[in-house]
């Protein structure tokens, strides 16, 4: 593969499992990782970039479809955007460093939206976060 094919597709994967939609960025991240001909350091700059970007356009709906219709139109089940919610109610902005994770990762990103976070304390946290796993995730992978 390509090095801008791969980098590509890593950004795409990346960005779209950031959004509503279903993708696992992990498998595409762990499989260029252990092909071993492509920068770690790039590689994990491209898919945080990528994965910050969707949690973007998350924070950005939330903030423009707020309530029933933000549930309608992303099809986030009301308990996950409920739970996510008191996650962020309990924990405030310091929650969104789990934005990464499978089912809340989501709504925490919509409900930041939705409460109106700004955008510069969103990023940098989301950020964080996504590039802790991307690095753990590389950790894993690199083990001789």
């Amino acid at each position: 593969m390509t090095p801008l094919a791969a980098y590509s597709a890593l950004a795409g994967s990346a960005f779209l499992a950031a959004t509503v939609f279903p993708a696992q960025s992990e498998l595409v991240m762990g499989a260029l990782l252990a092909e071993r001909e492509h920068s770690t350091a790039l590689l994990l700059l491209v898919g945080t970039a990528a994965n910050t970007l969707g949690s973007v356009v998350n924070w950005a709906l939330g903030r423009a479809l707020t309530g029933s219709a933000a549930r309608r139109w992303l099809r986030i089940r009301p308990e996950r955007l409920e739970r996510a919610q008191r996650l962020y109610e309990r924990w405030g902005a310091w929650s969104l460093l789990l934005a990464w994770v499978p089912l809340i990762g989501d709504p925490l990103t919509v409900a930041a939206g939705a409460l109106r976070l700004p955008l510069l304390l969103f990023v940098p946290l989301v950020a964080a976060g996504k590039a802790a796993r991307y690095a753990a995730l590389a950790f894993a992978v690199l083990q001789p």
